[in-house]
């Protein structure tokens, strides 16, 4: 099977599932693990975010969306060459990659991911491991995804519930969405903003400071902590902010969520919860919006 990955997630998934040898193709954001990196891109953002302000990010991705145009290019003429036998990609975001109603003009078998809850990322490890033939992989792999989550909730029971706002925009502020109001809950803490199983929204930083949040997690979707870190907030928000790698831990649907899950139990509750050695950076009110 020759199969190419348009879903940064779904690369992840391929590689947990030891079917790694199966992918002949990418996306340029598909990089993990880092092998996949030497495969060829097959689809590039049209926006560079990277020589972006996270604010003209934001404008110009509202720009494109207002517009109707996508917001990648696929490189058609080499994804003929590919000849795959399956392409993965999804349909949640528009932002995130691309989406299946954009290839069904190539006539290629898709398989599109949408996981909104933890439980939907585990089965799409499922529906991934059945498509590529390795039903057993697929299962075993997202039942222990849902074990190590399941450890980590029974780490922090009973225990003292702070207040959490997890930034998945910065500039300007966005409230989680999808997954990552549970992650907070599962981890020990209360969400404040944002709902989960729907889309993250805008919001105001006076919406924020209204919440009270006794921690606040910057964790702009595709940045890694070190960015993240250099993003401007208001210093009177919440009492201690942390900056994570939310483009590995956080935003993408695959089983890495659960060191996410594992982070903020350490943040939130040091002494029951080990650190689990991803990155985060604690930052002082140095910055300020």
């Amino acid at each position: 099977m020759r199969v190419v990955s348009l879903l940064p997630s779904a690369t992840e998934i391929v590689a947990e599932l030891g079917c790694i040898d199966l992918l002949v193709g990418r996306s340029e954001e598909c990089d993990w693990p880092p092998d996949v990196c030497a495969l060829p891109s097959v689809s590039r953002a049209r926006v560079d975010t990277a020589s972006l302000s996270s604010r003209a990010v934001d404008d110009a991705v509202r720009e494109a969306v207002s517009d109707g145009r996508s917001l990648y290019a696929v490189d058609e003429g080499l994804l003929e060459r590919l000849r795959p036998d399956l392409v993965l990609t999804q349909d949640l975001c528009a932002v995130c990659a691309v989406s299946s109603g954009e290839l069904c003009v190539l006539d290629v078998p898709t398989l599109s991911l949408d996981p909104g809850t933890l439980e939907e990322i585990a089965l799409s490890v499922e529906r991934v491991g059945a498509a590529l033939g390795v039903d057993g992989r697929g299962r075993d792999r997202a039942a222990g995804m849902r074990r190590d989550l399941e450890r980590v909730r029974a780490s922090v029971a009973g225990l003292p519930r702070p207040r959490v706002f997890v930034a998945e925009w910065v500039d300007p502020p966005y409230a989680p969405g999808h997954w990552i109001p549970e992650l907070v809950e599962l981890a020990g803490g209360r969400n404040v903003l944002g709902v989960a199983g729907e889309h993250s929204r805008r919001v105001e930083w006076d919406d924020v400071r209204a919440a009270e949040p006794d921690l606040l997690v910057l964790a702009p979707c595709g940045y890694t902590a070190a960015r993240a870190a250099e993003e401007p907030f208001p210093t009177d928000v919440a009492p201690r902010v942390v900056a994570v790698d939310a483009n590995a831990y956080y935003a993408r649907p695959a089983p890495r969520v659960v060191e996410g899950a594992r982070q903020l139990a350490h943040l939130m509750h040091p002494v029951e919860s080990p650190d689990p050695g991803v990155p985060a950076i604690e930052l002082s009110s140095a910055l300020t919006a």
